[in-house]
């Protein structure tokens, strides 16, 4: 367990969960220019997926805020892998983590959720309305029901208790602290070490799971955490609010700018055997732009950014 030490004139103790993560991390660089206490709490100390250590930690801490960003998370041969570990661990954490905040009288919370809580044919760009208007998309439903239940329950302490907690849901992020590894990863961090193997090996083709068509939207981990952190003070309501950059872009698209950024000369080869999952996904997030507050990073620009950190990570070795 650590934290920093209180300084003069702080105002608010912001707990990070999932601190070491890439959405966490992002949080944490972010919140570094503010002048609050930063708390973080490491999974071999407490556990999110058991209540009592949970319950008794943020006891003990007393955080002002709690940002939860914890969470088990992985693409689509993950998900389908693994339906029970995603079902169960999100409920846990989710559960365990707002409940406990109640329970020690936690001022806000703001739980981050998902854009794969809307249902698989969602009317595009997908408002926040759309929530339960229609099944979800098969692949990720166990990650996406384990969401939907963590906004609820942010609902039921506001209904119930008056709770102020708050639910985010981002499009698909990408940023430092990703997770690569290709059997559990989502498709831009599987795609930047494909790419970067690709190039170091020589090799004259990369291969990209489905059709190459689906339409998604992905935001930097560094901007969400901005966003997050912009919310704190600025939203209240009860329902979801989204948080996207803006537009979509084609999985063949974004295979392209990966090449183009890691220098890969060679070919694309679609698998259409593999599934391509949900069809179009972006989000409306003009909610939030109402509010004042819009991405800075473009897509290259991110790309870029994050393929510079993964390719320093390497050894020269091909990944």
């Amino acid at each position: 367990m650590n934290h920093l030490p209180a300084r003069p004139g702080i105002k608010r103790r912001i707990w990070v969960s999932g601190h070491r993560g890439m959405v966490g991390s992002a949080i944490l660089r972010r919140l570094a220019t503010e002048d609050v206490e930063i708390l973080t709490v490491d999974r071999v100390d407490v556990d999110l997926r058991e209540q009592q250590a949970v319950r008794q930690w943020v006891a003990w801490a007393k955080p002002d805020v709690i940002i939860l960003a914890a969470a088990k998370v992985g693409g689509i041969l993950a998900n389908d892998s693994y339906p029970a570990d995603f079902l169960f661990d999100n409920l846990a954490i989710e559960t365990n983590v707002i409940q406990a905040a109640h329970l020690a009288n936690v001022e806000r919370l703001v739980f981050l959720g998902s854009s794969c809580i809307y249902p698989k044919f969602a009317p595009q760009p997908i408002k926040e309305e759309a929530l339960l208007t229609g099944p979800l998309e098969p692949t990720n439903e166990w990650y996406a029901i384990a969401k939907i239940a963590g906004i609820k329950m942010c609902q039921a302490y506001r209904r119930q208790y008056g709770r102020r907690y708050i639910s985010v849901m981002p499009c698909n992020l990408y940023g430092r602290n990703d997770n690569f590894d290709l059997a559990t990863s989502h498709v831009l961090p599987a795609l930047i070490r494909k790419f970067h193997a690709a190039t170091v090996a020589g090799e004259t083709e990369v291969v990209v799971w489905g059709t190459g068509t689906p339409l998604r939207e992905f935001l930097y981990a560094d901007d969400l955490a901005d966003a997050v952190v912009f919310l704190i003070d600025r939203y209240d309501g009860g329902e979801p609010i989204n948080c996207g950059a803006g537009s979509g872009v084609s999985i063949r698209q974004l295979a392209g700018t990966i090449g183009r950024v890691a220098g890969f000369e060679g070919k694309l080869v679609f698998d259409t055997e593999k599934p391509d999952g949900t069809p179009h996904r972006v989000m409306d997030s003009s909610r939030l732009a109402a509010l004042g507050w819009r991405p800075k990073t473009s897509l290259e620009e991110g790309v870029n950014e994050v393929y510079r950190w993964f390719a320093q990570t390497q050894t020269s070795e091909p990944a």
